[in-house]
C-alpha cells in the first residue's frame, strides 16, 4: 500500500502497462485471470491459447464504426448536406450507442470525418470490469485486502435501503407534513429495520440465510456460501426435514400463535384470565432462538 503523498503516481504507473493493450486484449486478458482462478490448469492453458488468436483475429475498428458507416456514405454522395442535418443524424447515432467519448467528430456543410479516439477508448477498456479502491487511510490501520472487504461491505448498506423503500419496510409514502412527524416515521422505519436485522441473525438456522459465511483469503474472489446453506437452498429442508422458511414464512407461521383473554358471562372482572395456545414445534424453535418463551412475547 503507498502512502497518501504517493498514490496518484502509483497509481498511474499500474494503470499504464495495460493501457498500452488494446481493447479486445485487455478484455481477453481479465477474462483469462478470471478462467485461471476458477478452472483447472488444462483448461486454463487451452483458453490462453484461444484468447491470444482471438486477440489478433479482431475485427473491432471495423465493428465500432458500422453504426456511421451509412452517415459517412450519404454525406459522401451529396444526399445528407448541411453541417445542422450533418450533426442532427450522427447525434442520433451517440445518443443510441453512447460513444460520443469513443470517436472525435468533425463536421462541416459538406464534409464529415469521424475517427476514433484510440487513447479514450484504451482506457475504459482497461479499466472495464475493475476498480481501483484508494483510500487515505494509513496501512498500518487498513491492510490491502481490508480495503476491498470494507468496500464489499457495502452491499449490505444496499439492501438496507431496498428493505426500507419496496421489500419489507416501505418508508414510502409518507402520510405525513411536519418535520417532527416526518422524522418520527422514519425513526421507526429505521428502528423496525434495526429489529428484522437481530431477528434474521437469530433466526437464522430456520431460515434460509447462511449461518456462517466461509471467510475467504482473497477479498477478491467472489463470495462463496457455506456447504450447510447450499444444502438448504438445494432440498428446501432443515437437517431435521422440517421446510427451511424466508423471513416473511416465518413471521405468518409465528403470527398463529395467540393469546386469548377469557371472562365467563357474568362473572367479575377479576376472575378473567389468559390462555395461551400451543405452540407448534417451529414456534418454539424460533422463540428459544430469542430466548423467548410464550409466557413472555
Amino acid at each position: 500500500m503507498a502512502p497518501p503523498h504517493e498514490l496518484q503516481a502509483v497509481t498511474e504507473a499500474l494503470v499504464a502497462p495495460i493501457l498500452e493493450c488494446a481493447p479486445t486484449a485487455v478484455r481477453l486478458q481479465k477474462e483469462l485471470i478470471i478462467r485461471w482462478r476458477n478452472t483447472d490448469q488444462r483448461t486454463a492453458i487451452e483458453y490462453g491459447i484461444n484468447a491470444l488468436a482471438q486477440a489478433y483475429a479482431t475485427g473491432e475498428p471495423r465493428e465500432a464504426m458500422q453504426a456511421f458507416l451509412p452517415i459517412i456514405e450519404r454525406v459522401a454522395a451529396g444526399r445528407l448536406a448541411g453541417a445542422a442535418r450533418i450533426g442532427l443524424a450522427v447525434g442520433k447515432v451517440i445518443d443510441r450507442h453512447k460513444v460520443a467519448k469513443h470517436f472525435e467528430v468533425t463536421i462541416t456543410d459538406d464534409r464529415l470525418t469521424i475517427a476514433r479516439d484510440e487513447a479514450a477508448i484504451i482506457e475504459e477498456a482497461a479499466l472495464d470490469g475493475l476498480y481501483i479502491l484508494r483510500t487515505s487511510v494509513p496501512a498500518e490501520r487498513l491492510a490491502s485486502a481490508d480495503v476491498v472487504r470494507s468496500y464489499k461491505l457495502l452491499t449490505r448498506v444496499e439492501r438496507a435501503f431496498r428493505s426500507f423503500k419496496a421489500v419489507d419496510l416501505q418508508v414510502r409514502p409518507i402520510h405525513h407534513w411536519t418535520e417532527p412527524r416526518v422524522r418520527a416515521h422514519v425513526f421507526l422505519c429505521l428502528l423496525a429495520y434495526y429489529v428484522e436485522w437481530h431477528l434474521e441473525r437469530a433466526w437464522a438456522p430456520l431460515l434460509f440465510r447462511d449461518e456462517e459465511r466461509p471467510e475467504l483469503a482473497d477479498p477478491v474472489a467472489p463470495a462463496q456460501r457455506s456447504a450447510a446453506a447450499l444444502r438448504k437452498a438445494h432440498t428446501k429442508e432443515l437437517p431435521d426435514g422440517t421446510p427451511v422458511h424466508s423471513f416473511r414464512t416465518l413471521l405468518a407461521e409465528l403470527a398463529t400463535l395467540t393469546r386469548n383473554r377469557v371472562l365467563a358471562p357474568g362473572a367479575p372482572e377479576a376472575a378473567a384470565f389468559e390462555i395461551t395456545s400451543t405452540p407448534t414445534p417451529l414456534q418454539s424453535r424460533a422463540l428459544a432462538l430469542l430466548n423467548l418463551t410464550p409466557a413472555t412475547v
